[in-house]
């Protein structure tokens, strides 16, 4: 059984109740240590009002004690969910667990306590020194996003021939596929033979450039050439394929999330470890109502260590 730090993110929000009401299940999956401090963690049960599991394995101090506001942004709680993360990460790159799986943070925490990532992706891709790739999704359909969280405007000068050829490739040794990958166009009708736009141009080049490169004797294509963005995802296209690469965040995420919004997962590729997390953020509004949560998400992310 693989051991999986987790990280709790920001306290305010609901990773942590997530991670009580949810222990007894996944404990059977995987073994987790929970990347919280005693102290904390029993400032959460006794707000939540769910008792600690007695197997419920949790580490040394994390940061300084703060009192949790429930939905609240704060910058305790930003240095908190950071410090957290950094926990998870310091056990990965020790080899105390085999993975890491991430609860929700607040970027706006994040950034009031002073950390310059925008998210646990960028902060990879500094502490690896590597090119991490966010990929989201479910078995039957993952999307990567090509540029992540950029402003739409600055997308189109994104579009390079050597930085996607590259991003091709490291997606394919990553993701392993095990069929055609499915590349989407940028410009609406994939630009309609430049009518619409060049992009495109780049974006077919690019994929022979990484074919070429991968050099691997399979009996169908590595990639797709750019499909029309529009209609990518309808039922008769969407099933040829399970892996989809975009060019801009809200590209492939919108169609992934009206489909699969309560069970996605987020993963990093091209890491030296495996890292899931939930596809969901803090859920500020419904933090320690007692509401009882939708666990599909958190559920699919441990599920996808145990496979890989």
């Amino acid at each position: 059984m693989k051991k999986v730090a987790i990280s709790v993110g920001d306290l305010n929000g609901i990773g942590i109740q997530l991670a009580l009401e949810n222990h007894n299940r996944i404990k059977k999956m995987v073994e987790p240590i929970y990347c919280i401090d005693e102290v904390m963690l029993k400032k959460a049960s006794e707000l939540l009002d769910i008792d600690i599991p007695t197997d419920f394995q949790i580490v040394d101090r994390i940061s300084k004690p703060f009192e949790i506001k429930a939905g609240g942004i704060s910058k305790p709680s930003g240095v908190y969910s950071f410090a957290s993360f950094l926990k998870a990460v310091e056990m990965a790159k020790m080899q105390d667990v085999d993975a890491i799986m991430t609860l929700p943070i607040h970027k706006k925490a994040w950034e009031l306590a002073g950390v310059k990532y925008k998210g646990h992706t960028d902060a990879l891709r500094d502490f690896f020194f590597a090119d991490a790739i966010m990929m989201l999704g479910v078995p039957d359909m993952y999307v990567a996003l090509y540029t992540e969280h950029i402003p739409l405007g600055e997308v189109a000068s994104k579009i390079e021939e050597d930085s996607l050829r590259r991003f091709l490739v490291d997606f394919y040794l990553s993701a392993k596929p095990t069929s055609t990958v499915a590349v989407l166009g940028l410009n609406p009708h994939a630009g309609d033979d430049g009518v619409l736009g060049d992009e495109e141009k780049i974006i077919q080049k690019a994929i022979d450039s990484a074919t070429k490169e991968l050099n691997l004797n399979r009996d169908y294509p590595l990639f797709t050439s750019p499909l029309v963005p529009d209609i990518a995802f309808t039922p008769n296209i969407r099933k040829r394929y399970q892996y989809f690469i975009a060019m801009y965040h809200d590209q492939g995420l919108a169609p992934l999330k009206a489909l699969y919004f309560d069970e996605g997962i987020n993963v990093s590729l091209n890491l030296p470890i495996v890292r899931t997390s939930v596809d969901h953020g803090t859920a500020f509004d419904i933090a320690y109502s007692g509401v009882k949560l939708n666990n599909k998400s958190y559920i699919n992310a441990l599920n996808y260590l145990t496979t890989t």
